[in-house]
């Protein structure tokens, strides 16, 4: 019998046709299935205990942390991810202040009792003859009506009912100010004499050098106010309308600080594919937190350890299914960033330094926190649900994608943060944010926050390990699903606009 002959080129493609047939998504439930709530809260007691000091960035607790997570990886086989190594380091800097000084009318004032400079001034010495006081409410100095450029500022206190309000209400003035050229502010603050000096240490940066410099700012008491102006400050209806007004004082102001370099790093493991081995899949968490403050440990368990331990957990399956030869046909990269509780700076330096190119990364599925229920979750005393935030940007194949996925989970998908324009700012706020940002489609799968966010009461006992096993389980089979397709995701959608933390 003749037997006809069939070119190799379609052999090939029959044998891929073949390989995507059997890693299909239900094929993933047996390597799903050893994503447990048992082995998460075992890795999550040792990640999230004392002995890792809260993970704050460039510290020993850091180096511990990312000393496991490679050691993990490595014992379950997953191949270092930048070139040998599990580690990408990457410097990282940070302002320190040397010295500095306020004086008026030739009378010195004490550091922490009278005053405090910002956190982000740069090195500089002011001598003026004159303050401008500007009442919040008053805008006129937005349309020009009041002269602020190369003047100093005098500002009243923000409200602190609401902290986090309070907070972005004095970026904005201060962007604003800054924007009509004032040359350095005073903002009256409730809060001196401080209880506690602050570190003498600023705020941690990816580059030594400033694209721009902030203006110079300094709190100082409502005394000190009262002793340009001679108006009680401390007496909020004495200053509820205080109009606009310039006020004689000779005001000098010193800031002095040097900058020195530390070192974090990222951890980085990778499944390597099959026939589409050159493109990729990257899962992140941040195995960062906040370190030790006043002494006390901030172990971080939900932010991010319950990320952290997740993104071990879905190596392990992904591991799993590599030995029993469904192997994915992209590479897998399972990499933990740090430096996220300071401003994205781990995912940050990995989006200028990419290890594997970002072109032909498919997706970025981002972990920050899964591990416990928000408060209007415990309210309606429903567990059952993640936030997912992303899915429907840069990729109009990435939502279906996820609802398929979550047939095998039945979670509650809630969108509730998915606008860009939400006030929380969710989307712009996690790692996801550093891939979205060149062009990669992300997903970030998120609990919402609670009371024990960012507190030392976020520990491994308040672990919903349950939920958290079924919320890992729909990042697994959203993974397998995007690194067995055909194709990459299609990059068919813009951008939002609206960018920042």
């Amino acid at each position: 019998m003749l037997r006809k002959v069939i070119p190799l080129c379609a052999l090939i493609g029959l044998t891929n046709i073949a390989g995507a047939q059997n890693i299909n998504l239900k094929s993933a439930s047996k390597f799903a299935n050893t994503i447990t709530a048992d082995d998460l809260k075992k890795h999550l007691t040792i990640v999230a205990s004392d002995e890792m000091e809260g993970r704050g960035t460039a510290t020993q607790g850091e180096i511990k942390a990312a000393n496991y997570i490679a050691g993990y990886m490595k014992s379950i086989g997953l191949t270092p991810g930048n070139n040998g190594s599990y580690f990408q380091l990457w410097p990282i800097y940070q302002d320190s202040l040397i010295s500095t000084n306020l004086s008026i009318n030739n009378q010195e004032y004490k550091y922490g009792t009278d005053f405090l400079p910002g956190a982000g001034n740069s090195n500089a010495q002011y001598n003026f003859s004159e303050v401008v006081f500007v009442n919040p409410k008053d805008t006129a100095f937005l349309n020009n009506k009041v002269n602020i450029t190369g003047k100093l500022v005098l500002i009243s206190p923000q409200s602190e009912s609401n902290p986090r309000a309070s907070m972005m209400q004095q970026f904005r003035l201060m962007s604003q100010l800054q924007s009509k050229g004032a040359a350095a502010v005073l903002i009256v603050s409730n809060n001196l004499p401080a209880k506690k000096l602050p570190e003498p240490t600023g705020r941690l940066k990816v580059s030594k050098y400033n694209s721009s410099v902030n203006i110079s700012n300094y709190s100082i008491s409502p005394a000190l106010a009262q002793a340009i102006t001679n108006i009680n400050f401390a007496d909020a209806d004495a200053i509820k309308d205080l109009p606009v007004k310039t006020y004689k004082a000779e005001i000098s102001l010193a800031y002095n600080g040097t900058t020195q370099t530390l070192e974090s790093r990222n951890v980085l493991g990778i499944i390597e594919g099959t026939d589409l081995k050159d493109e990729y899949v990257v899962l992140t968490a941040h195995f960062d937190h906040e370190g030790i403050k006043d002494g006390v440990i901030y172990n971080g368990a939900d932010d991010d350890g319950s990320g952290t331990v997740s993104i071990l957990e879905l190596a392990e399956a992904f591991a799993a299914a590599k030995k029993a030869g469904k192997g994915p046909r992209r590479t897998i990269v399972f990499m933990a960033v740090s430096g996220e509780e300071k401003g994205l700076l781990g995912s940050a330096y990995y989006g200028s330094h990419p290890v594997f190119p970002l072109e032909k990364t498919s997706v970025n599925l981002n972990i920050d926190m899964i591990g416990r229920l928000d408060s209007t979750h415990i309210a309606e005393n429903k567990t059952n649900y993640v936030y997912i935030v992303g899915d429907d940007k840069l990729s109009t194949e990435l939502n279906p994608i996820t609802y398929k996925a979550n047939k095998l989970t039945n979670l509650h998908l809630n969108h509730k943060y998915n606008d860009p324009k939400d006030p929380m700012r969710i989307y712009y706020r996690s790692d996801h944010y550093n891939f979205a940002k060149y062009g990669v489609p992300i997903i970030f799968y998120f609990n919402g926050t609670h009371a024990d966010y960012h507190q030392p009461s976020d520990k491994v006992e308040k672990i919903n390990f349950d939920i958290m096993e079924k919320r890992a389980k729909l990042v697994f089979y959203t993974a397998w699903e995007i690194a067995n397709k055909n194709e990459m995701l299609k990059r068919d959608l813009k951008l939002p606009e609206q960018g920042g933390r």
